[in-house]
């Protein structure tokens, strides 16, 4: 009886150990709770090195280029926009958008075999990652209408309900610019369905849905339910934090402080024990 979990980072530079704190924290406050926190099997999806030697060598270049002021500030958009520029598909060129969701599809194919090819699916998305992770799953619940997955992802995708986004259960997205990303579509566009569809016939007894967590000083991440009709009935939760510490909880840079602030784990550790429980039953 699995749990899988996956972490889905977002802009700026992270080394792969991005999601240990919350990973280490979830584990402890789960097992605190359940006695159970074997039942959790988390696996980051660690998607920067598609971008990152790209987007290095463009800032090299740019540096040599002449002075500019705001260096750091000018870094920051480079790893904001610049991530989310380039992971954009255009018409011939989705070589990176294609490259990303191949790391999201390895990450499910290995919490398949750690977890069950049935085992409920948690995504913990942040900053672009949210989007990132809409447009996975998006793909992944258009797929048997229509074939919109790329073959190169589905080259490194595994062939189980949960490789396929069945036993999605439950989305938490924290600090989304999707609100953003809305303005692309007429009528700011239709949600993905969570959960998925599908999970009734793999674990009919759990609910699940989708906790969106802002902090109210964060300029990239935005409430949701309020966009139109359709992300309201999708979104269950808007739910507003504080995170960060002395320096960080009062202004923008608050946006990079979700991952271990106890705003955060404390939802996220009451929606584990619920579904730890419908699933058990």
């Amino acid at each position: 009886m699995k749990i899988a979990v996956m972490m889905i980072h977002g802009v700026g530079r992270p080394d792969p150990t991005f999601a240990d704190g919350m990973i280490a924290a979830l584990t402890k406050n789960f097992r605190k709770a359940t006695a159970g926190a074997d039942e959790l099997v988390i696996k980051p999806a660690y998607w920067a090195p598609v971008l990152q030697k790209a987007e290095n060598e463009l800032w090299r270049r740019l540096g040599a280029g002449g002075p500019m002021d705001f260096v750091k500030l000018r870094r920051f958009m480079m790893d904001f926009a610049g991530d989310a520029i380039a992971y954009q598909p255009a018409p011939r060129e989705r070589a990176i958008y294609e490259g990303v969701h191949q790391v999201l599809a390895k990450t499910l194919k290995d919490l398949s075999v750690l977890a069950g090819p049935t085992a409920p699916l948690v995504v913990i998305a942040h900053s672009l990652g949210t989007v990132i992770a809409s447009n996975f799953l998006y793909d992944l619940q258009s797929q048997e209408k229509r074939q919109i997955v790329p073959k190169s992802v589905l080259r490194n995708s595994g062939k189980s309900p949960l490789d396929r986004g069945e036993t999605l259960s439950l989305l938490f997205t924290l600090g989304s610019p999707l609100a953003l990303w809305s303005l692309r579509y007429q009528g700011f566009g239709k949600p993905i369905q969570v959960p998925s569809r599908h999970l009734g016939k793999h674990h009919p007894r759990i609910k699940g849905g989708w906790v969106n967590i802002y902090d109210q000083d964060d300029v990239i991440g935005y409430p949701l339910r309020t966009i139109n009709a359709a992300y309201q009935r999708a979104v269950k939760e808007d739910r507003p934090v504080n995170v960060g510490g002395l320096l960080s909880s009062w202004n923008p840079t608050s946006h990079t402080e979700y991952w271990t602030d106890h705003d955060v784990l404390t939802p996220l550790t009451e929606e584990f024990i619920a579904l730890s429980k419908q699933f058990q039953r």
